[in-house]
């Protein structure tokens, strides 16, 4: 069995490790998804009453092929969703995901996204809305191999901070061999704004109800493209943001 990763190696320096341990016996492989060529796939993945969540996966895209991942982590205790992804020529993969929690909860989504082919795509957009002492965090590398000329990649990382204990650390990362591409990564860290929560005062909603709206709002596009039945997955964002709001 692979042995339990420590705070050392750079994928788990924000890690719940004595989490991290009680589900590691059975997590030790990554599950492994193979898009054959020119073949689609979406998966919406939502959370259990798990305190503690863990899922890695390997994704491997042949040619063409296009994986969209659409993910909510709001595990109380420990959340974390691992994705290797590999591209081949025209391949696409899509991530967008939200981590939300309160507490003193540990949420994490750890990606590495591996441009081999010429012409693939990918996007990430990562929202974390963090309240109490919870922690959420985004790492991020692409890495865009020699060959793997026309590749277009972005990462788009925020976090919404509703408590002074709360902390946010996001880390898009880019490692390019290629050099016609077109890869942008951008991040940020902020608050509730005042003024628009001071505009809801005056329309008469409570402060729990104002702040719970406009966070429904700074999520709420993430599940925009799911194509057919989001299968709840959009309730089940709202119901965490009223939890902490």
């Amino acid at each position: 069995m692979t042995a339990l990763p420590t705070r050392k190696m750079e994928a788990y320096r924000y890690a719940d490790i004595e989490a991290l341990a009680s589900v590691w016996t059975s997590l030790a492989t990554p599950e492994r998804i193979e898009i054959a060529a020119q073949q689609k796939l979406q998966q919406i993945w939502l959370p259990n009453a798990d305190p503690v969540q863990v899922r890695r996966v390997e994704i491997a895209l042949e040619a063409g092929a296009t994986a969209n991942i659409f993910a909510l982590n709001t595990a109380s205790t420990y959340g974390r969703i691992e994705i290797d992804v590999t591209l081949a020529d025209g391949a696409h993969f899509g991530l967008d995901a939200a981590n939300i929690g309160g507490g003193s909860a540990t949420l994490e989504i750890v990606t590495i996204v591996r441009h081999l082919g010429v012409a693939g795509t990918s996007h990430q957009t990562v929202r974390s809305v963090l309240g109490g002492k919870a922690v959420g965090s985004y790492l991020g590398k692409v890495a865009v191999a020699r060959d793997a000329q026309q590749t277009d990649s972005i990462q788009s990382v925020k976090a919404m901070l509703l408590d002074r204990g709360a902390t946010a650390n996001c880390k898009p990362e880019l490692e390019i061999f290629a050099d016609d591409v077109k890869c942008a990564h951008g991040a940020s860290v902020g608050e509730l704004d005042k003024e628009q929560l001071f505009y809801a005062a005056a329309r008469g909603l409570d402060p729990a109800t104002a702040r719970a709206l406009l966070l429904e709002g700074f999520i709420g596009g993430l599940w925009s493209d799911i194509d057919g039945d989001d299968l709840g997955i959009a309730d089940a964002a709202r119901r965490a943001v009223q939890a902490i709001a």
